[in-house]
């Protein structure tokens, strides 16, 4: 005898808003009368933490996860102990999208994949079997968003980037080989709508060498609380090439990124952790000296 358990959502695309209805159906498909002792549902919500064994300490070192924080976690029973007979059976369940009342955040936190944060959203389906027989299990991941608020005032940015605000005053010795440039960069706003393109642009007004790429690269940092202090992590999320070669002097290159889902959400900020981002404008020369203008971001989610 063979039997599958299937959880289907209504909503194709999976996204629901805090205070929603998730709603669905777990399928049993068997090719035997299957006798059960219950089914049961969860939906789970949580956040995982994880340290980078780099910069914990040593003690931190040999466990470096933390003890997942639960936004949700709820069950419901969708069936009593019975028999479920031979074929596909369908069995529609119910359950309201509410945060726990000590949850860390006043409200639901989005789903984010990250390296060392991760916000997770669960429905777990078990069914309980006898003691000789293995009871079933299956789970759905679905994701949660916040709702749109008003789209937020622009702040856009300008900088000039030469050698002097590299370095930022270093000794002049320790620019002997840099070479000269002066660089011009934008960006439209610094306060940044999820579903909006990030954009700007980029010009080369001087260069003594040749440049051999110009890239724009989203990066997040995830810092998290430990027995030690704090753990603060910046890595790379996405990398766009904007310039393959040696550009024209004078000439305005325009910046365009689409932020990922999953792997951006609204800035996020508690007592445990805290998601950030930021964007680098990196310069390559020809002989590979790199520079690089970083401008901090507020993600939000707006209309």
């Amino acid at each position: 005898m063979s039997a599958n358990l299937t959880i289907n959502l209504k909503r194709a695309s999976k996204v629901y808003y805090e205070g929603e209805t998730v709603a669905g159906v777990v399928v049993v498909d068997t090719n035997a009368d299957l006798r059960h002792e219950g089914l049961s549902l969860t939906m789970e919500g949580c956040v995982n933490l994880q340290l980078n064994t780099k910069s914990a300490g040593i003690f931190d070192a040999f466990s470096n996860t933390i003890k997942p924080i639960t936004l949700i976690n709820t069950t419901i029973e969708l069936a009593a102990a019975g028999k479920i007979p031979v074929g596909v059976t369908e069995i529609p369940f119910e359950m309201p999208l509410v945060s726990r009342q000590n949850s860390i955040a006043p409200a639901l936190l989005e789903t984010y994949h990250g390296v060392f944060v991760n916000v997770i959203y669960t429905l777990k389906c078990g069914m309980r079997r006898s003691f000789l027989n293995k009871q079933l299990n299956t789970s759905c991941q679905f994701f949660v968003q916040h709702r749109p608020q008003e789209r937020p005032v622009s702040k856009p940015v300008r900088c000039e980037i030469t050698p002097a605000t590299v370095r930022g005053g270093a000794p002049a010795g320790g620019s002997r080989h840099m070479p000269h440039f002066q660089l011009y960069a934008e960006i439209d706003s610094t306060v940044c709508a999820l579903d909006r393109p990030i954009t700007g642009k980029v010009r080369v007004d001087e260069c003594s060498v040749a440049i051999k790429s110009v890239e724009l690269q989203l990066v997040r940092v995830e810092t998290c609380g430990h027995a030690e202090g704090v753990s603060r992590d910046a890595t790379e999320v996405q990398n766009i090439q904007v310039v393959c070669g040696d550009p024209r002097r004078a000439c305005d290159v325009p910046l365009y990124a689409v932020l990922p889902r999953l792997f951006s959400c609204p800035t996020t900020a508690t007592h445990a952790f805290k998601i950030e981002f930021e964007l680098n404008i990196a310069v390559i020369f020809e002989d590979d000296f790199l520079v690089t203008e970083n401008f901090p971001i507020l993600l939000v989610r707006s209309k």
